[in-house]
């Protein structure tokens, strides 16, 4: 009496699996990218080898400025979406290349797909998964979701914001938390905007590092007259958490 239902379940579990690989497919290859981007190109997207290929650079660009623009956007697209290092050294040749506009837009662009591939990937692959088991646990994860769950938009820009919070981190986090797309999207877009600006200055000024033979500068972000600012659109993106907390504890009194 009871091989039939077996039957079924078996065949709604065999249904099941070939869904659940084309789920992880995405996920699975932004990994295997990343692990063959790693070692096939953490020498080649370097400091160095912008300083080294320069002049052949600028000329290609003087050329094909609308191709350069295009490839540049689809590398660094995939420089986010692969977690590949290189980001900064990206940013620096937006500056470089197309100066601190439309280079930083450049960046901001290819910044902001490359986060919503990842985020995507990891939302379908595994995303639904580990928000339904994190939701069962007590613990930071869940105060986070909380706090997600309170002010979406004013934590998003928050991750987004703090100079100390690594970008693939804050790219995949929301993914396991349940974060809407349009809100991930609109975030990033807005919240890389102060970081992308200020290094995409500095990559415009990259002529007269190169000639004086020196490094740019990566931590001028922590410098007090950069600091201040993004530190003061952290508050801005706090103030609509703590005026709700004020307003329901007034509520509760």
């Amino acid at each position: 009496m009871n091989l039939t239902p077996t039957k079924i379940e078996m065949a709604n579990v065999m249904e099941k699996k070939p869904s659940d690989l084309r789920r992880l497919l995405p996920l699975l290859l932004i990994v295997v990218g990343a692990v063959v981007g790693y070692f096939a190109l953490k020498d080649v997207l370097s400091f160095d080898t912008l300083r080294d290929n320069r002049e052949v650079l600028i000329a290609w660009r003087d050329s094909n400025y609308v191709l350069a623009a295009i490839i540049f956007i689809a590398i660094y697209i995939a420089v986010v979406a692969f977690s590949l290092p290189g980001a900064a050294v990206m940013t620096l040749a937006g500056g470089f290349l197309f100066g601190i506009f439309p280079g930083a837009l450049f960046c901001i662009l290819g910044a902001t797909l490359g986060a919503i591939a990842i985020f995507s990937a990891a939302k379908l692959g595994l995303g639904d998964m580990l928000h339904s088991k994190l939701a069962e646990k007590p613990g930071l994860m869940q105060k986070m979701e909380a706090g997600l769950r309170e002010n979406e938009i004013s934590f998003l820009f928050l991750m987004r914001l703090v100079p100390a919070i690594p970008f693939f981190l804050a790219n995949l986090a929301p993914a396991f938390l349940g974060v809407s797309s349009r809100n991930f999207a609109f975030t990033t877009f807005f919240g890389i905007m102060p970081g992308s600006i200020v290094y995409t200055s500095v990559g415009s000024g990259l002529g007269e590092v190169f000639a004086r033979g020196e490094s740019p500068n990566l931590g001028i972000i922590f410098e007090p007259h950069i600091l201040a600012p993004i530190l003061g659109l952290c508050a801005l993106a706090v103030l609509p958490i703590i005026i709700k907390k004020f307003t329901k504890k007034k509520d509760a009194v």
